[in-house]
């Protein structure tokens, strides 16, 4: 019977012990998702920025290799990230997928001039910069105009500022109510324990005694949840790596180095001190009040 009884006891321990890990583990998870986003929010927004550029419409006279050269010149710019020279037949092509229909043999010519896409450095991607930028290009007399969407430029930039507040302030509200969620779980797995404690305390052990084997556990707990909560956000970040290798934000050392060790202490601190603080509740409370 009795070994019966200690067999049950321990499954009941091992039980209560795995969903404590996973509910850290999941609260860490999301927790980590957010510190993702902030960490990598700059790199995020300059990627935004510099798929926003504007386009150099060049006059008909123009010869191919002077455009050609043109485009060197314009590269060499420091607010240049990039340039994509398309040709009369190119411009025709992508307005021909967009239509859907074959306009040349309707109108009887190309309309479409030669132009010159480029795309800035993020700092520069703003209506100020790129204004500035204009007046200076069109000092070349190849050019004939610089097209971009002010309203579009405008836009990204606010909508970007807007979304960096949101992310702080959801973080913020996020990490209150990780640390809540937390003290919750481990206050549930302690009070399940407080006979024990009152038990410990009865027979003479001091509090530090009975506190050492929560508060190790409880350490413990925080590690193996801040390592399960990393391998969920490595799994993650992989899939994103694989969707959109483009961006390639999630593989800073650095930052990921921060960020794992940054969820591994969150995982021991809170876990710590919500343990100590359920545990030195029932050090202090009275035998006839454990059973309400």
């Amino acid at each position: 019977m009795k070994p019966r009884e200690e067999r049950s006891s321990k499954r009941r321990l091992r039980t209560s012990y795995i969903t404590t890990v996973v509910s850290i583990t999941l609260v860490l998870f999301m927790l980590g998702i957010m510190g993702l986003l902030l960490l990598n929010a700059k790199k995020l927004s300059d990627y935004v920025r510099e798929n926003i550029g504007f386009s150099i419409i060049l006059k008909e006279e123009v010869k191919e290799p002077d455009v050609l050269r043109l485009q060197k010149v314009i590269e060499s710019r420091d607010f240049v990230k990039s340039t994509t020279h398309i040709s009369k037949a190119e411009a025709a092509k992508e307005l021909q997928q967009d239509l859907g229909e074959e306009f040349i043999d309707f109108i009887g010519y190309n309309p479409l001039p030669v132009s010159i896409d480029v795309n800035l450095i993020a700092r520069y991607a703003n209506n100020d910069s790129i204004r500035k930028i204009e007046q200076e290009l069109l000092q070349f007399p190849q050019i004939k105009e610089v097209w971009y969407q002010k309203s579009l430029v405008h836009l990204m930039n606010e909508n970007i500022r807007k979304i960096s507040l949101i992310l702080l302030g959801f973080a913020a509200l996020l990490l209150f109510i990780s640390i809540v969620l937390i003290n919750n779980t481990i206050r549930l797995s302690v009070y399940s324990k407080r006979f024990i404690i009152n038990t410990m305390r009865l027979v003479g052990a001091t509090r530090y005694f009975i506190r050492g084997p929560f508060l190790r556990t409880s350490a413990l707990h925080g590690i193996y949840s801040g390592l399960f909560a990393n391998a969920m956000l490595f799994a993650v970040i992989y899939l994103v790596g694989n969707e959109f290798p483009e961006i390639g934000v999630f593989t800073d050392p650095f930052v990921m180095g921060i960020l794992t060790s940054g969820i591994i202490i969150v995982g021991i601190v809170i876990s710590f001190f919500s343990t100590l603080f359920a545990v030195n509740k029932y050090l202090r409370i009275s035998t006839d009040k454990l059973y309400f």
